[in-house]
């Protein structure tokens, strides 16, 4: 069967692999999400030692999908690996080096003797948790507004601003998702707390969650509007029958048109992380984060989709459209990707794997009993 594919065939459907795991890496992003929540919903060393321990279980989860998600670009779409992690060098470097921070965070906020102290060690995780999936949500937004670069004939980059990359960060758009991202990954780390610690001897933090998740999701929705609105009314960067980038009105409303099944995977996945904050704010359960987490999910699989299907251009240049990276242009041969579909049968073996793992340190909730002497 899969040789029976075609090149474009193959494009199509690396690239929406390439989406599934950025999209389960927002996610898990609700680890950072929870490290940023540490100082308003723990109010005592148990409580924070609860807190860390909790996400601890998981904040390896977080970076290996990052490091999955980048891995998966290169094989499948090197041009832009090249492009975007050799050109926008400091917005990568800043990126890696709060997940870096993070780290030593949990490595050595309670060994003995430490010269910094805990402190400094819950903000290197807080700055992780805020800075670092605000550049996250910069980096994603260049998908759709465009990133500052020109290749040559020998796809050599030239990066146009000394920012390398951190101009994106000047672009309402770019700020607006990386923001919205930062709030959402708050919403689903309470969620997440709430679901994981067992609150028999600190009950007062239970509620301080719940009140977080739904705070949390209302300071996302402007932002969140902004995103969705400028998708609807922007100019987008589609890709001609002769193979040009140009500039076309509207053009990923026109996407959504073509592709309705994104405008449902869209609306199913706003409708879960509602549905799961409702939930968890106003009800006694604690499942909102089943709910919230696929919902971001789908909602991240929605975007990353708009980006590069429908002979959209998902890495454009603003300075030299004719540059810009499209799913076409910037893949493998295509004997590598016929290749990379025989590895990727495997994949439901993984998943199966990482959810008997996550199911294995989770049958238990945190609670006072499980802070041994390796807690963090």
């Amino acid at each position: 069967m899969i040789d029976s594919l075609d090149i474009i065939t193959l494009q199509h459907i690396w690239w929406f692999l390439c989406s599934l795991v950025g999209s389960l890496f927002l996610f898990l992003n609700f680890v950072q999400g929870g490290q940023t929540l540490l100082w308003q919903v723990a109010k005592t060393d148990l409580e924070k030692s609860l807190v860390i321990n909790s996400l601890g279980r998981k904040w390896e989860l977080t970076f290996t999908t990052l490091v999955l998600f980048g891995g998966a670009l290169f094989a499948s779409f090197p041009k832009f690996y090249a492009t975007s992690f050799g050109g926008a060098y400091w917005l990568w470097i800043a990126i890696l080096f709060t997940f870096v921070i993070q780290a030593v965070g949990y490595e050595f906020r309670t060994k003995p003797g430490n010269l910094l102290g805990t402190r400094v060690y819950e903000f290197f995780l807080f700055l992780n948790g805020s800075l670092g999936i605000l550049l996250i949500g910069i980096a994603v937004g260049t998908f759709f507004t465009g990133s500052a670069f020109v290749l040559n004939d020998y796809n050599q980059v030239t990066w146009s601003t000394p920012l390398r990359g951190l101009e994106g960060a000047i672009n309402g758009f770019n700020l607006s998702l990386g923001l919205f991202l930062v709030l959402n990954a708050r919403t689903l780390g309470a969620m997440y707390l709430l679901n994981n610690i067992n609150f028999e001897s600190v009950t007062e933090m239970e509620e301080r969650l719940r009140r977080e998740a739904f705070i949390n999701f209302a300071c996302s929705l402007p932002f969140l509007l902004i995103v969705l609105g400028s998708l609807f009314f922007m100019t987008g960067f589609g890709i001609g029958e002769n193979g040009l980038v140009s500039m076309v009105a509207r053009k990923y409303m026109l996407n959504m048109l073509a592709n309705p099944w994104i405008i449902g995977i869209l609306g199913g996945g706003l409708i879960l992380v509602i549905l799961g904050v409702l939930l968890t704010a106003k009800s006694s359960k604690k499942i909102g984060i089943w709910l919230g987490g696929p919902g971001t999910v789908m909602v991240g699989l929605a975007l990353f989709s708009l980006a590069g299907f429908n002979n959209t251009s998902f890495y454009p240049s603003t300075v030299d459209l004719q540059s810009s990276l499209t799913i076409f242009n910037a893949s493998s041969s295509y004997y590598t990707l016929k290749t990379l579909m025989y590895v990727a049968l495997g994949i439901p073996f993984v998943l199966t794997y990482v959810a008997f793992v996550w199911w294995s340190m989770d049958r238990g909730k945190v609670g006072v009993k499980e802070l041994g002497s390796d807690a963090y």
